[in-house]
């Protein structure tokens, strides 16, 4: 149950984060950068503005629900339809607490970097915790299943062409922005989720493992592989432990063997993608 409410609390803020950079920024920005949302505030400005963008989200995201429902039974995710429902019905909600008649402030760039910046965040937030908002996820749910198209490509080639609609839509000067939103979208997404799951895997090369082990299991909580080794250039026996820790722990365990043995030899590499009892699942 605590997993459960965990995961959910991760999925409610990485929707959120993702509705602040939407309303906030894309939408009175005009950013159209690929995706549901960007679908909507082309529709939306060639309606002359009959339909709001956010209503135009929550028709197309309950389309898509009805349709992944259908299409995809038992293997569509709740938590697909949790985050689609919780973007849709905030973005509703703030146009009526909170109307964006005009951007925040006059500077495009500094707006675009915000448009980007929280849906990245958000969206790493989401794929880390198995969730995403809906929209083009459920196509590529769909496309997956019935097809041996490269998802990722065929993904960001419908962003493309929604981006490019931007030019006629909205004017050069969004649109050159919208498709510079479009090429830093997927390097900072890329780099938000490295970041969060980024570790420190450490390689310690010593005398005595005893008091490194017992520090690692006692203290850190953590757990380590030892190996037994021979110097090349001593012939001496060492012992090398195998540990993966984050970076608090990192900083920790580097200080006590500073202390505890100094001519320790110690390699510290980044890490962000493990697998195994303590991380990630292997489902």
């Amino acid at each position: 149950m605590k997993e459960k409410i965990k995961e959910y609390v991760l999925l409610t803020v990485g929707t959120l984060f993702v509705v602040v950079g939407v309303y906030f920024f894309k939408f009175p920005n005009n950013y159209a950068i690929g995706g549901v949302t960007g679908l909507a505030m082309i529709v939306s400005n060639l309606l002359g503005g009959a339909i709001s963008s956010a209503t135009l989200v929550t028709i197309v995201n309950t389309i898509l629900l009805v349709i992944g429902l259908i299409v995809l039974g038992k293997e569509f995710s709740i938590k697909t339809i949790y985050g689609s429902f919780l973007l849709s019905g905030t973005l509703q909600l703030l146009e009526v607490i909170y109307p964006m008649d005009a951007p925040f402030t006059t500077e495009p760039v500094l707006e675009l970097a915000f448009a980007v910046g929280f849906p990245a965040i958000g969206a790493a937030i989401l794929f880390n915790s198995g969730g995403s908002t809906g929209g083009t996820d459920i196509v590529a749910m769909i496309l997956k299943k019935y097809s041996s198209f490269d998802i990722g490509q065929a993904l960001f080639s419908t962003d493309v062409f929604l981006t490019l609609l931007a030019f006629p839509t909205f004017g050069m000067q969004t649109g050159l922005l919208s498709f510079l939103g479009l090429v830093l979208k997927s390097t900072v997404v890329d780099s938000a989720i490295e970041s969060m799951n980024l570790h420190k895997y450490f390689t310690v090369i010593c005398d005595d493992a005893e008091s490194i082990n017992r520090y690692i299991v006692k203290e850190l909580r953590r757990s380590a592989t030892v190996c037994d080794a021979t110097g090349a250039f001593s012939g001496q026996n060492k012992k090398i432990v195998l540990t993966v820790l984050n970076r608090a722990q990192a900083v920790q365990l580097r200080q006590f063997i500073k202390n505890e043995q100094p001519t320790a030899f110690i390699l510290i590499t980044n890490t962000s993608e493990i697998i195994g009892r303590g991380f990630r699942g292997t489902n």
